[in-house]
């Protein structure tokens, strides 16, 4: 299964096109890039739906200890500052940023990038694509990104005027200073 990008932009117009095409398809993935494109994408496998619990439960019970923020999973969409609507695998925001929006505003694909993002690439990812993802969260305000490679056992951590950083079979990761005390167990993930 492959990702596929459609050129709609003459039908989907606006945020509100954009709302109206995933209400009527609650069974589809769909983002949205900046330039307007609707990408479609297939399902997660089981096996990535399995590894992506194993990001964000462990991230939702730290945000629940900590009372930090607000924990998000991959059915949660964003719109950035570019005007791209995405969805991260996980995300956290800031419970400050999160509560300065407007329940409309947070009822909808809130007007926000998140503080932290997680993208778990799969099969059928290209790794450049996400590569290019992470890079588009870290100009549009995310404080701390994690692209977790389980087919390569890579973590690329990416973090807004520093260089990218690569981990190789790491047994964890660590959050801080953006998700204070928080440390993902890569085990589960990897293998």
């Amino acid at each position: 299964m492959t990702v596929m990008t459609l050129d709609l932009r003459r039908f989907v117009t606006t945020d509100e096109d954009f709302w109206e095409l995933c209400s009527a398809n609650p069974e589809q993935r769909l983002e949205r890039t900046a330039a307007g494109e609707v990408i479609i994408m297939p399902p997660a496998a089981s096996d990535t739906g399995m590894r992506g619990a194993a990001i964000i439960g462990p991230l939702w019970q730290w945000n629940r200890e900590s009372g930090l923020g607000k924990a998000f999973d991959s059915s949660a969409g964003f719109t950035l500052p570019n005007g791209a609507i995405r969805a991260p695998d996980a995300a956290w925001i800031r419970r400050a940023r999160w509560d300065a929006l407007t329940r409309q505003e947070q009822a909808r694909f809130a007007p926000i990038c998140p503080d932290f993002v997680v993208e778990l690439r799969s099969r059928s990812d290209q790794l450049v694509d996400v590569r290019h993802k992470m890079q588009e969260y870290m100009e549009n305000g995310a404080r701390l990104g994690w692209l977790i490679d389980p087919q390569e056992q890579r973590v690329y951590i990416y973090r807004p005027g520093n260089a990218l950083e690569v981990l190789d079979d790491p047994e964890t990761v660590s959050g801080d200073p953006v998700l204070p005390g928080f440390i993902l167990e890569l085990g589960g993930i990897f293998s």
